[in-house]
């Protein structure tokens, strides 16, 4: 499930919220307050429940042949075998939202819409439905490992594209 073209979206377990206003989450790493979306490169991302450790690589315009061999050139997103019922049993949302009220957020390569302003969806909660069938039509590898650090350790040290989501959550480094 990805946004259609001038819409965000909002993955979310809780199909019942009306409105979004702007907040700093528990987790932030930044003091301003937002209501965070998704473009439609970036919603794969979120096609997990909420507080599933994940790490995710892609090849860049700079990343080597060999570091994009690796991956198979493609994208890839791994999570612990732990995990997998979760992923297969998740009630997940999308929330639609006009893009006007956001705008990028993340440096060098924006990760996420933000809006600074209380906005409201398009529309109802719509079902993203089933999460594995997801990747597998966006043509996105999903790898189950036992531990993370592994993986996120190897693209760290690569020429990809990267990013590690809610990691706190992960086994401990072996």
């Amino acid at each position: 499930m990805r946004p259609a073209a001038g819409q965000v979206l909002h993955f979310s377990e809780d199909p019942s919220i009306t409105t979004f206003a702007p907040h700093v989450a528990a987790t932030a790493q930044q003091p301003e307050a937002y209501v965070w979306g998704l473009d439609a490169v970036q919603a794969p991302a979120y096609w997990f429940p909420r507080d599933c450790p994940r790490v995710l690589a892609w090849p860049g315009p700079e990343t080597s042949a060999e570091d994009s061999r690796r991956l198979g050139d493609e994208r890839v997103h791994a999570i612990e075998y732990a995990w997998l019922p979760a992923l297969q049993s998740v009630r997940l949302w999308a929330y639609r939202f006009d893009a006007g009220a956001f705008e990028p957020f993340g440096t060098p390569y924006p990760h996420a819409m933000v809006a600074t302003t209380t906005v409201t969806p398009l529309g109802p909660a719509e079902p993203v439905g089933d999460l594995l069938a997801l990747h597998e039509a966006a043509g996105i590898q999903l790898r189950l490992v036992a531990n993370l650090w592994a993986f996120m350790d190897e693209v760290a040290g690569s020429s990809l594209r990267f990013s590690g989501i809610r990691l706190r959550n992960a086994a401990a480094r072996k």
